[in-house]
């Protein structure tokens, strides 16, 4: 096997494997070829100790009484025998003997290459599998190479094929063949057509990543994003907090004259975004995920099986703002918050009574005015 390992190194440079890899797998395939078409029974070993991979088959050296002459006649050699070669040997003793793949048969040679080439691939799937396997909900980016009758769209990422399937693309967007796409990794799994790379634009693990790329407080973890809520296309909720007093996490979120989440919206179809503070009072988060409505008060509860409620009291004229068109707003306020929300309307009072209010100068002569002191009499 001239050279072979001069082979071995242009086949991992090639495939962009390590060259121990490459080296393993040249091994096991040449063992396991030799076992199948040349002998089971045979114990062969592989010696690398110069440029070549050598195939050998070892034997040892018996006593000529020894029981493994009968028990396993291929691997043993008797004594006797042995000395008529070398007289120095002893039990004990291995020898190798060389097998040269050259006088093997054509159909050995090709099983060989056949081998090879599928562990030389199994290899290469390993190694992106374990690398995509750490990059799991963070964004990449590619190009479509097809979109089939289901609409599903095939996009090539490094030299592999992954799927944007229709149910998780964003509702109205559509693709063709050489666009760009980013999209969040959501699941890396084999199949029988190899390694399979699941994207995902309507997770909200994609707008964390893309949240993570436009705010570099988010990126720099000075403001903490607590919970995301989405309906992908239409609307999504985001509760943030700051760990720097100096930092106002939906300012810095929303960015100046809103240029950060405008970015982000336009990569989700112009997703309408809402920041909301988040707060470790349950109450005061969830009237915070419910606003832009006012509420007046908030009764929790919970099950026995662990289902937790929330009964929100707020005024008539605040319940379609706590709603929402389509009840999206009071949807997105569930996902976030974790809690069942309903509502109990409070009819206001027909009158109030109301202390006259007073303006401008009036109201500022009002707050110097001093009533006369009674002067104290004299003894």
């Amino acid at each position: 096997m001239e050279k072979i390992l001069d082979i071995v190194e242009l086949i991992a440079y090639e495939k962009g494997l390590g060259l121990d890899t490459i080296k393993d797998v040249v091994k096991n395939s040449i063992l396991k070829v030799a076992k199948e078409c040349l002998d089971a029974q045979a114990h062969f070993v592989i010696d690398d100790s110069n440029k070549d991979l050598t195939l050998l088959h070892v034997v040892q050296v018996c006593t000529d009484d020894d029981p493994r002459l009968e028990t396993d006649p291929k691997n043993t050699l008797a004594l006797s025998q042995a000395h008529k070669s070398d007289p120095t040997l002893k039990p004990d003793d291995l020898l190798h003997y060389e097998i040269s793949l050259k006088d093997m048969k054509r159909g050995v040679v090709n099983a060989l290459f056949k081998d090879l080439e599928y562990n030389i691939q199994k290899s290469l799937e390993d190694q992106y599998f374990q690398k995509y396997k750490a990059m799991l909900n963070t964004i990449v980016s590619g190009v479509v190479l097809d979109v089939d009758s289901e609409q599903n769209t095939y996009i090539e990422i490094d030299g592999l094929q992954a799927i944007l399937a229709l149910k998780n693309r964003i509702k109205g967007e559509k693709f063709k063949v050489g666009d760009s796409v980013r999209a969040v990794l959501k699941h890396v799994r084999f199949s029988k057509q190899g390694l399979i790379l699941e994207l995902s634009r309507t997770t909200p693990k994609f707008l964390e990543a893309l949240l993570h790329l436009e705010v570099p407080e988010i990126a720099d973890e000075e403001i903490e994003i607590m919970g995301i809520a989405r309906i992908p296309g239409d609307r999504a909720k985001l509760a943030l907090r700051s760990h720097n007093n100096q930092i106002d996490p939906i300012g810095a979120t929303v960015g100046v004259k809103g240029v950060r989440i405008n970015a982000i919206s336009k990569e989700l179809c112009n997703e309408s975004i809402d920041c909301v503070h988040y707060n470790e009072i349950p109450e005061m988060y969830i009237a915070n995920a419910l606003s832009p409505a006012q509420i007046i008060k908030i009764k929790l509860s919970e099950t026995e099986e662990g289902k937790k409620s929330a009964q929100v009291t707020l005024y008539g004229d605040q319940k379609s703002k706590a709603i929402g068109r389509n009840g999206v707003n009071v949807r997105l306020a569930c996902m976030l918050t974790g809690f069942d929300i309903d509502f109990e309307v409070l009819e206001p009072k027909e009158s109030v009574s109301r202390v006259p209010e007073k303006v401008g100068l009036s109201m500022l002569e009002s707050l110097f005015s001093k009533k006369p002191t009674p002067e104290t009499p004299n003894n």
